[in-house]
């Protein structure tokens, strides 16, 4: 993508143009995973879900093409007891009201990262640090641990709208910093884990929706790991440049 990249800031007079649509692009989805894994959605949201174009991006690999099938068909047979068997659905795997041979579905690094599967291990105290680093504070009113993956969802829009702002600004140093960052913690505070829960909701989960929710965050985390290693790439090359 690097080279696609490249050639669009050849063809337009507006620098990082490609770049920051891309950002944007990926942004909506973080805001939308954001949503799904942090309460059950609203019959709004839900229908929201049900009239998604996801067809420009369903060929960015299997997972995520496969994962929009799931949801497609489910909800093409919505009907007023929806939102309720969604919600029930999801309480009883990300809630946290049902477990697996003893395991819980909790969608918190630590529970899936630590000896002992729970909350407020090791992976809660270096997410929080990296919020603390990067001057985030959660907003008040929110008492779930900072390493839930909404929060980390909400953390990767963060960086990348300073990326975007740094962009605009001509400042391609501060925008890689930004890139790196995202980098990082996909790697290290999302992929890390994010197998672990899926593989044990899928065995609580009982709707075709959940289920493809988790083959197109997966299959987007991939295709976003790759994303931002391209960026980073053109980014370095502006940097060495300047």
């Amino acid at each position: 993508m690097s080279e696609e990249i490249k050639q669009a800031e050849a063809e337009t007079n507006a620098p990082y143009g490609e770049i920051i649509d891309a950002l944007r692009g990926r942004n909506a989805f973080y805001d939308m995973f954001a949503n799904v894994y942090f309460k059950p959605l609203t019959a709004e949201q839900v229908e929201n879900f049900a009239n998604t174009d996801f067809s420009a991006y369903e060929d960015i690999n299997e997972q995520f093409a496969d994962g929009v099938n799931d949801i497609r068909r489910y909800l093409a047979k919505r009907n007023s007891g929806t939102r309720q068997e969604l919600a029930v659905d999801y309480t009883g795997a990300f809630g946290s009201t049902s477990s697996w041979k003893g395991r819980y579905a909790a969608p918190y690094e630590s529970v899936h990262t630590s000896e002992e599967g729970l909350m407020y291990q090791g992976a809660y105290h270096e997410v929080f640090q990296l919020y603390k680093q990067h001057h985030v504070v959660r907003a008040e009113g929110y008492d779930y641990p900072h390493d839930h993956l909404s929060f980390m969802c909400e953390f990767q829009v963060i960086l990348a709208e300073r990326a975007i702002e740094a962009m605009e600004a001509g400042n391609p140093e501060e925008a890689l910093k930004q890139i790196k960052a995202s980098q990082g913690f996909l790697e290290d505070h999302i992929l890390s884990w994010f197998d672990d829960l899926a593989d044990l909701a899928v065995n609580l989960l009982h709707t075709r929706f959940y289920r493809g929710i988790l083959k197109i965050s997966k299959g987007f985390f991939l295709f976003d790991q790759q994303l931002l290693a391209d960026i980073a790439e053109v980014l370095e090359e502006q940097v060495q440049e300047a």
